[in-house]
């Protein structure tokens, strides 16, 4: 299922983006600090970092330009506990020539459509960087809130770094049950 932003396309991501995906990943696990991640994943370990998402029943998604992959995005569990089920995490992430060019916000505007379409209710923001204005902006713009930060918990690139977390509330969010108690109760 593909959808179409103005010249910027939203589909599945496969198999064959993953070296895409490593290639636009590397600039920010190398030298940034949205990701805590400090040694650049294999296009292997990436593989089955997709697989994980799609058995979970989440989105994995590629932005495409002109043919050629300029981003990524996809959800994953918040947490691993029960109670957390309903809850998921977004990740966003342009390749550094294509920032600039609104393709961040196709790529969030489609995950929270494909993940209102779930039976997720609230969809997070870990952003890494409290300075990363880009990613803040971004999820202004997509309707999240800023609900608090945590400073100081990642050290990378020599300095210590805060996160932020935002969030929106997806579909009903809050406003009912999830559809798997509504109307039942204990028996």
């Amino acid at each position: 299922m593909a959808t179409v932003v103005r010249d910027i396309v939203i589909r599945d991501a496969t198999e064959g983006d993953m070296i895409d995906v490593q290639r636009i990943y590397e600039p920010y696990v190398l030298n940034g600090l949205a990701t805590f991640e400090e040694a650049l994943p294999t296009v292997y370990e990436m593989l089955k970092r997709r697989a994980a998402v799609l058995a979970a029943g989440l989105p994995y998604l590629v932005a495409e330009v002109d043919g050629q992959v300029a981003g990524y995005s996809y959800a994953t569990s918040y947490r691993p506990r029960p109670a957390y089920r309903h809850t998921i995490e977004d990740s966003v992430y342009v390749s550094e020539t294509m920032q600039g060019h609104r393709i961040g916000a196709a790529l969030l505007h489609g995950l929270i459509a494909r993940s209102e379409a779930g039976p997720w209710r609230q969809m997070l923001a870990v952003i890494g960087n409290s300075e990363n204005a880009g990613s803040i902006a971004l999820h202004r713009r997509m309707g999240f809130q800023l609900v608090g930060t945590l400073r100081s918990v990642g050290f990378k690139l020599g300095q210590w770094v805060d996160t932020l977390l935002m969030q929106r509330a997806l579909g009903p969010g809050a406003c009912s049950p999830p559809s798997e108690i509504k109307g039942g109760g204990a028996g």
